[in-house]
């Protein structure tokens, strides 16, 4: 197991020139909470999970950001129309659905070419990411939410592998009677969503449930889209406060044209335009998922809660590559036709107790999750004989599975008036491990499993300045395993999986400022994350991608929102990020293709996919 070390690159000077820059011009735009002028907007209190606590983001010692969903201002299907205005947060909607949305934090999940990895996601509490931490948002139904939380930072950590930060989409609640909800948008190149739902409840029952349809035909050539969704939540009152909540959702994508990616200079000449390889080979995707999960929550007395979390789905993927039939001439190639079929499952059990220590309120929690995915994997040929596009014979048949076992701790001690603690860590396994079925003279086993393992602790402070001025710093470390795309294939072209892959390690550090006013509300946070381990692609060739650790990496930056309550009906808000994300180590990296690597990489070299600096204004 790695050592524990510690953070590097903080800044003490600027943390004082910081929370000066902030505490200075925000004085002249809103007073102490609850001591503003007649007639001025008061803020409400912003309560999140994220730290597995429900609090006010306020009284939080890290980056932490709720999106509220409003159906007037959604155009698309896209989870990256709620995230352009998140600090630190680049949400890339690429307009490919058959690559899905790109989520990347303060760097991590950046060198992700499809899905997202390196940032946990989850849906109403249930992971939205594979136990390896490879995840998507196509799942996600936007008809029914209610808002979207962001965590940042060193806490992020309390959510284990590949959690460089988290994403969780929350279902509205039921509530009051019964109400019918219809919306229409359309646009151009052929936009066109449609949502429908039903929401209602009282003190014993509540129910949300809701549609979403969508289709498209692309802005650009061969990328014709359309997706439904349905999603349903219902809640039951139990004896003693408790609380029965079951979910369920349901994604059908039949239909996703992939147009490939474009050169820069096809895209000056042309950016409608596809790849001639794309519409040979006519490269498109199927989706098919369901999952449901139910969520009890029990107070036992006494202070004590427990909180018991289940859940289950399928889900189902058949994509047809545009990789050359000549590609797949070697006997161990898995051809160009990717059918995965995949079910997944876990259970998560937490106990709180809400008690004093010392004379000071403490609150303490400890769980243990487990999450488990099985995945039979098959590869076809793309072509058969001269015909291009269409399924063909079997070149490749496993069965993997990945398994994560986790046990946590946390507390929140209130040791003065104007102090808060915050400690925690938690214990993560991750297993991968393949079983080949596919077994021939010139194919052999491909067998094999690896397991990876750490402790990710996290600490922080937070100091009340004022009843409007809150101060904090926060120390975490966190890994990120290889994900199963990454291991999957061997840099040298042998058998197996990439057995010497080694995860990521990072040390993070944040210092940061809120400030609350009547009409005002503003966040200033300076952080700096270590890595080491960073994983680069080896080899890229024939369709296939391999990977290799590097070395090191280093991330640098700050973040700054604000948002004013201009009046009732009018408010501003504006973020800014900047950040400096640079490999540490020299290395070899990969060209666009490449059978070994061929491209020096120097230390200081800027990381890919990584915006300098972001900002972002909205009305």
């Amino acid at each position: 197991m790695p050592h524990l070390r510690s953070p590097r690159g903080a800044v003490p000077g600027l943390v004082t020139l910081a929370f000066g820059m902030l505490a200075c011009p925000l004085a002249a735009l809103g007073q102490d909470a609850g001591s503003g002028p007649d007639g001025a907007t008061a803020l409400d209190r912003v309560v999140v999970t994220a730290t597995r606590s429900a609090r006010d983001a306020f009284e939080v010692p890290a980056s932490i950001d709720r999106v509220e969903v409003d159906d007037a201002l959604r155009l698309g299907a896209s989870v990256a129309e709620l995230l352009g205005g998140v600090p630190g947060v680049v949400a890339r909607d690429r307009q490919n659905y058959a690559q899905d949305t790109q989520i990347s934090i303060r760097g991590f999940g950046a060198r992700s070419t499809f899905g997202i990895r390196g940032v946990r996601l989850y849906t109403d509490g249930i992971p939205a990411s594979q136990p390896d931490g490879q995840g998507q948002v196509s799942h996600f139904n936007l008809a029914t939410a209610s808002h979207v939380e962001v965590l940042r930072g060193p806490f992020s950590a309390l959510y284990g592998n590949a959690s460089g930060g988290v994403v969780q989409l929350f279902t509205a609640d039921g509530e009051g009677p019964g109400q019918a909800r219809l919306a229409v948008v359309g646009g151009s190149d052929g936009n066109l969503r449609a949502d429908a739902g039903l929401r209602g409840g009282d003190d014993g029952f509540a129910y949300t449930i809701g549609y979403s349809g969508f289709r498209t035909d692309g802005n650009r050539e061969h990328s014709r889209a359309e997706r439904q969704s349905l999603n349903a939540k219902l809640g039951y009152a139990l004896a003693g406060s408790g609380r029965l909540t079951l979910v369920g959702n349901l994604l059908a994508q039949p239909f996703t044209q992939d147009p490939l990616g474009i050169t820069r200079a096809q895209f000056d000449e042309d950016p409608g335009q596809t790849t001639e390889v794309a519409l040979l080979y006519d490269t498109r995707k199927r989706v098919q998922q369901g999952q449901a999960g139910a969520i009890l929550e029990q107070p036992l007395g006494n202070g004590d809660v427990l909180r018991a979390m289940a859940y289950g789905g399928s889900r189902d993927v058949v994509q047809f590559l545009a990789i050359p039939a000549s590609a797949q001439a070697s006997p161990t190639h898995a051809g160009g036709v990717v059918d995965l079929s995949s079910g997944y499952g876990g259970t998560d059990l937490r106990w709180t107790r809400a008690t004093t220590w010392l004379g000071r309120p403490l609150e303490v929690s400890a769980g243990v999750a487990f999450d488990t995915l099985r995945q039979l994997r098959r590869g076809y040929e793309n072509f058969v004989g001269s015909a291009l596009g269409v399924r063909g014979r079997l070149r490749r048949d496993e069965v993997n599975r990945i398994e994560s076992f986790d046990q946590y701790a946390q507390a929140d001690w209130r040791l003065a008036e104007a102090w808060n603690l915050f400690a925690g860590a938690r214990h993560s396994r991750v297993t991968l491990r393949s079983d080949d079925r596919f077994v021939t003279t010139s194919n052999p086993d491909d067998s094999g499993d690896v397991a990876y393992q750490d402790t990710t602790p996290v600490a922080g402070v937070l100091f009340r300045a004022s009843p409007a001025l809150h101060l904090y710093a926060s120390y975490g470390r966190s890994f990120e395993t290889p994900t199963f795309a990454e291991a999957g294939y061997r840099a040298d072209r042998g058998a197996g999986l990439a057995l010497d892959l080694q995860p990521v390690t990072s040390d993070n550090a944040e210092v940061g400022a809120k400030w609350r006013g009547d009409a005002v509300q503003a966040e200033l946070a300076l952080f700096a994350t270590t890595s080491d381990d960073e994983l680069a692609v080896a080899t890229s060739s024939g369709g296939r991608t391999t990977y290799r650790n590097v070395g090191s990496s280093r991330r640098r930056g700050g973040e700054f929102s604000l948002r004013w309550d201009a009046t009732d009906s009018l408010a501003v808000s504006t973020a800014y990020s900047h950040l400096d994300a640079r490999f540490t180590s020299a290395f070899l990296g990969c060209s666009a293709r490449c059978t070994a690597p061929d491209t020096p990489i120097a230390a200081g070299t800027r990381i890919p996919g990584v915006p300098r600096d972001n900002a972002s204004l909205e009305l």
